[in-house]
């Protein structure tokens, strides 16, 4: 077989194995996401790479929550979360704090009635919630990717968009390719030396 065949095979292989670990570990098929605004300053940065959890293997805990029970994460009370805004799943998610949870007609920031039951969330470093008049709805549990859990800085910027993937990829692929010549090349100076 030719190296370069066996090269894409081992990245093939390679790329299977992560997403499989990384589902069974996490639960969601998405490793992380790459902080994109300041909205989340001083916590999270721009080209921070942010790992998460599903949804459904974590308890969600609002800001509200977190400081009855004296539960942080990224050095504030209540978790981030990672949700499609209004569940449309072709907008660009919004990685935001969960503030705490309304029930449906119950007064939204901005002073109108909750269309549903969901999470008020807000940017750290944001002023205002993101259900004060955005035309953002309170976040509905099924429309939540992920809880932020580990933060990574700087490498977000490696992960932007496709290219970043493509480069990741291309870059293994070289390593293990580099790696296949040289294993041939020792092997067929062993055969000369016989």
């Amino acid at each position: 077989m030719k190296v370069w065949i066996k090269a894409l095979l081992i990245l093939a292989i390679i790329i299977v194995a992560l997403k499989v670990s990384v589902y069974a570990a996490t639960g969601t098929p998405h490793v992380g996401f790459a902080i994109q605004s300041g909205s989340m300053k001083p916590n999270m940065h721009v080209g921070d790479l942010i790992l998460v959890q599903s949804p459904q293997r974590a308890n969600i805990i609002t800001c509200e929550d977190g400081k009855i029970h004296d539960y942080r994460s990224f050095n504030d009370y209540g978790d981030v979360i990672i949700y499609q805004p209004n569940g449309i799943s072709s907008a660009t998610p919004i990685m935001h704090r969960s503030i705490t949870w309304i029930e449906k007609g119950e007064e939204m920031p901005g002073g109108k009635p909750a269309p549903h039951g969901g999470y008020i969330t807000k940017g750290d470093n944001n002023p205002y919630p993101d259900q004060s008049g955005l035309g953002i709805e309170p976040v509905k549990p099924e429309w939540i990717i992920g809880v932020a859990r580990v933060r990574i800085p700087y490498l977000g910027h490696l992960f932007k968009g496709a290219g970043g993937t493509v480069i990741i990829y291309a870059g293994t692929y070289a390593i293990i390719l580099a790696c296949l010549m040289r294993k041939k090349k020792r092997g067929e100076k062993r055969k000369n030396e016989w």
